[in-house]
């Protein structure tokens, strides 16, 4: 094989990607840890320091989907709301559909400029996975462990501690708690139908109580809740295996600007407004099965450098080492240089599985079906 098609091989093309982002994540890590010398000191400073290193991290992850893949995003929305999107702090409720809706809701916050220092409720295992899990412990991200007994006291002190948090923020969270599939569908509309609920089609009942905790520790922090649905084109199955491939996927996002007045503040009538907002939420997915399109004005934000600009930087500091170790291995050949590459190697191969593996559909979450079983018990 000529050195040409050599390097536009996927795997090789992989294996770079994935060595710049585990590499860059564990020095960022690493940084990461010695502020924590900053936090008795100046709280608000040690906050302000591991935004711009989490952007770091998860702006690669952005940068694949923009600049790598091409993959646009349109966004539908009223234009009057669109001027105070990262202006304000914000709930944003996501649905949870898509091997990738994580990184287009990542995309969402690049857009408007609080990427670094977004939020997510995440299930507490997250926490131990080095770089994204690392990156999230210092950005102050609440983990629960699924059971809400045990998880309340420490999601509300986690909630409370953002109140004096000095950048804008988002706080994302996928209400149905884990991502669909056909099988989870059928088990929660078993549930709904217990419960006399109404059925969604195209959704997973959503779990209240993580929302309306939310709703109370952060009301007056937070401005509004951002209401978001996405869909992709043409029937598009996206993945991060294509995203990793380069290809392009054709993303629509529409959001709805909720004021957090308009919310209601008691747990149970918080229940029943967001189980509505959830039947609102499957209306607007049948209407884009039907026509394609949402009740809004199409707007696509304009792409940001600072995505493109940050991998440049950590491709430049980290690929010299690399390449280096190559030319070293093909001039001496000696079994030390050998070794040391295909450390290199496996531990580039592994990321790229690591990579891909998390995102699967296929080996989501099994909350539901969990949830199932000890309902049945």
């Amino acid at each position: 094989m000529d050195i040409v098609g050599f390097l536009k091989s996927q795997f090789i093309c992989h294996l770079l990607i994935c060595y710049i982002f585990i590499v860059s994540g564990l020095i960022i890590n690493f940084i990461q840890l010695f502020t924590l010398i900053l936090w008795p000191i100046n709280k608000q400073l040690f906050r302000r320091i591991n935004c711009r290193l989490a952007y770091c991290i998860s702006s690669q992850m952005v940068m694949l989907l923009e600049w790598w893949s091409g993959t646009n995003c349109t966004l539908y929305t009223d234009p009057e709301s669109y001027h105070k999107y990262g202006k304000e702090n914000a709930i944003v409720i996501l649905n949870h559909n898509f091997e990738i809706d994580f990184l287009c809701g990542w995309n969402f916050c690049e857009r408007f400029g609080v990427l670094g220092s977004s939020k997510v409720l995440a299930k507490k295992e997250l926490s131990y996975m080095p770089i994204i899990g690392w990156m999230w412990y210092f950005l102050e991200i609440v983990f629960c462990k699924r059971k809400w007994e045990e998880d309340r006291k420490t999601v509300v002190q986690k909630l409370l501690n953002l109140r004096d948090y000095p950048e804008n923020f988002w706080f994302l969270i996928h209400c149905e708690g884990t991502r669909f599939t056909e099988q989870k569908h059928q088990i929660s509309m078993q549930v709904a139908k217990a419960k006399g609920l109404p059925k969604l089609k195209y959704h997973l009942l959503p779990r209240t109580k993580g929302f309306a905790v939310t709703v109370q520790c952060l009301r007056n922090v937070v401005s509004a809740v951002y209401d978001s649905t996405l869909n992709f084109r043409n029937n598009e199955n996206p993945t991060l295996l294509g995203v990793l491939n380069g290809k392009k996927y054709h993303a629509d996002l529409y959001v709805r600007r909720i004021p957090l007045e308009d919310v209601p503040e008691d747990e149970q009538e918080c229940s029943t407004w967001l189980h509505k907002l959830y039947q609102e939420k499957d209306a607007f997915q049948e209407e884009y099965y039907r026509t394609g399109t949402y009740p809004a004005v199409p707007i696509i934000p304009p792409r940001r450098p600072w995505t493109l600009l940050n991998w440049l930087f950590w491709a430049l500091l980290l690929l010299y080492p690399l390449f280096k170790l190559l030319i070293n291995m093909i001039n001496s050949g000696s079994s030390l240089t050998l070794a040391s590459f295909a450390f290199v190697i496996i531990i580039a191969s592994v990321g790229v599985r690591w990579m891909i593996g998390v995102t699967e559909i296929n080996k989501g979450s099994t909350y539901g079906n969990n949830d199932n079983k000890q309902k049945q018990k």
